[in-house]
């Protein structure tokens, strides 16, 4: 369609971006390290890390992969949460030329094991707090080394000391764990500095990440993410924030596990601008997060809907200091108008909705930063980014009609890893990714969701794929059949519920619940379970969820 969000665009907004003068995300990193080396790029528990150690110390990552024998193209899983560790990790896999598998730390045994296996990893990053969960798993998979990493590791010696004592002792957050041949990071990047590494020739196709998500037959894939696609979108939000920005000046706080793709772009982009990057370990802890916020002069926040709602609810949080605050951006599920008029009134700044995808490296589209309210829009699409709205047969509609929020840029995926059929199924011939969201284009540009075609659950921003839920409780011997939807909730936005048929007619809810425990992560854990003597089905037997969420 005609770009008529162009003419929305804010002053100084490029129509277009180019990449050309960019390598790869490696030569961005290179050049932010070497231009800002003095200055704090990440920080995490009043520990301070600038640019120029972290030049160092992910050098020597990359040393220790290639004395191991490591080559352009390995995958290297990384299982952490915001820690210091992981940026180290990240670009010493990335200066390696090896590709970079993101996992969450709270995945249970089953998870893990199909994404290391699906990935083929050879190494993996984990913080300590989990390695049982991998020892579990290791010997049916392809990984040849470990790093176990404690949580205070890099935050000096008294402070480490300090703070794994207290996790390991006080806490007791680190269960009994044996996984023989593993190292800590301390060790593996003096090897690596002994080794010293190898530039790489990196290109924009070559791969720099596997970023899993769910599929439609319950099975986690791997969307191919490229140098240039992680570049263009970097380059994209550059473009977007360059007129508030003021370089070497930014405090950007980073409460989105950075193994999400949203938190991690956000981070990427700061990179490049000297800004310096807060991690909050555990946002969770919103008491903790708190305390954590006031000790800097934060002037960007990157969050989810039911983040910003705890934090607000918080009653320490208004008495904080925000005259430095710019902007906060919303990604991952929908901002809630409530929430984003709460936000302004207290912070004095914006909250924000963006819109994209894990395939879309993940932003395709954001609301202005001088937007002065909150307009319930997923907002303009960004530089040298198209979106169309079509109909099932794939023609595109006319402003205003509703239809499926299709997707075209260079910050687009390759594909799926080594599953050429799920590919085929999101993408059109003219480059065109299916979002599966409903919505329509606005006389201004402004592109509105209305509802998502697919079945998939959002829960606090992260998807979750009935498929999968379907599959694990049908894993129980008690179940005959069962169907999962997402339904609305007050804190996560949308929870999961399923309908189940019983085998077993004393099966209770608590005993699914307490089954799902065990092979789920707990954000995709069933949060209601309802009886029924039989489930509506089309005439080819397939369960229609869209009936069971209307009767919900």
């Amino acid at each position: 369609m005609e770009k008529i969000w162009i003419k929305t665009y804010p002053a100084g907004i490029p129509a277009e971006i180019s990449i050309d003068h960019v390598a790869s995300l490696v030569s961005l990193f290179e050049d932010a390290c070497a231009k800002y080396a003095d200055q704090v790029a990440y920080i995490s528990m009043d520990r301070e890390m600038t640019y120029g150690e972290l030049d160092r110390l992910s050098r020597d990552f990359a040393g220790w992969l290639q004395s191991l024998g490591m080559v352009k193209g390995d995958r290297v899983a990384l299982m952490m949460p915001n820690l210091l560790q992981y940026p180290v990790a990240l670009f010493g896999t990335l200066r390696a030329g090896c590709v970079v598998v993101n996992v969450n730390p709270l995945y249970t045994p089953r998870e893990l094991e199909h994404q290391l296996k699906d990935s083929g990893a050879k190494a993996i990053v984990i913080v300590e707090n989990f390695a049982h969960t991998l020892e579990q798993v290791i010997a049916k998979t392809g990984v040849k080394h470990v790093v176990v990493t404690p949580m205070g590791d890099l935050l000096g010696m008294i402070k480490g000391t300090l703070v794994n004592f207290v996790v390991r002792h006080v806490k007791k957050m680190v269960p009994a764990w044996s996984l023989p041949g593993s190292i800590n990071i301390n060790a593996a990047l003096a090897a690596g500095r002994r080794h010293g590494a190898e530039p790489v020739k990196l290109s924009h196709d070559d791969l720099a990440f596997l970023q899993y998500t769910g599929g439609t037959t319950g099975v986690s894939k791997g969307a191919m993410l490229t140098h240039g696609n992680i570049a263009s979108n970097v380059m994209q939000a550059h473009a977007w924030i360059k007129p508030v920005v003021v370089e070497g000046k930014e405090v950007v706080v980073t409460p989105l596990p950075l193994y999400h793709i949203f938190a991690l772009t956000v981070s990427l982009t700061f990179l490049m601008v000297g800004g310096r990057n807060l991690l909050i370990a555990n946002p969770r802890d919103i008491a903790g997060f708190v305390k954590e916020w006031g000790k800097y002069p934060i002037s960007v926040a990157t969050g989810v809907n039911t983040l910003f709602n705890g934090l607000l609810n918080h009653p320490d949080f208004a008495a904080l200091d925000f005259t430095t605050m710019k902007v906060s951006l919303g990604g991952g599920t929908a901002v809630q108008a409530p929430v984003a008029e709460r936000w302004q009134k207290v912070t004095k700044s914006p909250l924000l909705q963006a819109y994209g995808l894990t395939e879309t490296s993940p932003a395709a589209t954001i609301n202005p930063l001088d937007l002065k309210e909150f307009n319930g829009s997923i907002g303009l699409p960004i530089s040298s980014t198209e979106l169309s709205i079509r109909d099932d047969a794939g023609k595109e509609l006319a402003v205003g009609e509703i239809g499926e929020i299709c997707i075209r840029g260079p910050q687009v995926m390759m594909g799926y890893w080594q599953r050429p059929e799920e590919t085929a199924n999101v993408m059109y011939a003219d480059g065109f990714l299916r979002t599966g969201d409903m919505g329509y284009v606005d006389s201004l540009g402004f592109f509105f969701i209305v509802d998502r075609k697919k079945d998939m659950i959002l829960v606090s921003g992260f998807n979750v794929y009935p498929n999968e839920i379907e599959e694990v409780v049908a894993m129980h011997e008690g179940v005959g059949d069962v169907a999962a939807i997402g339904v609305p909730d007050d804190n996560t936005g949308e929870a999961v519920k399923i309908f189940v048929v019983r085998k077993d007619p004393n099966l209770t809810p608590e005993e699914i619940i307490a089954h799902c425990r065990k092979h789920l992560t707990g954000y995709k854990v069933p949060k209601q379970v309802e009886f029924r003597p039989d489930l509506p089905r089309t005439n080819v037997g397939k369960i229609l969820r869209r009936a069971l969420k209307e009767g919900a």
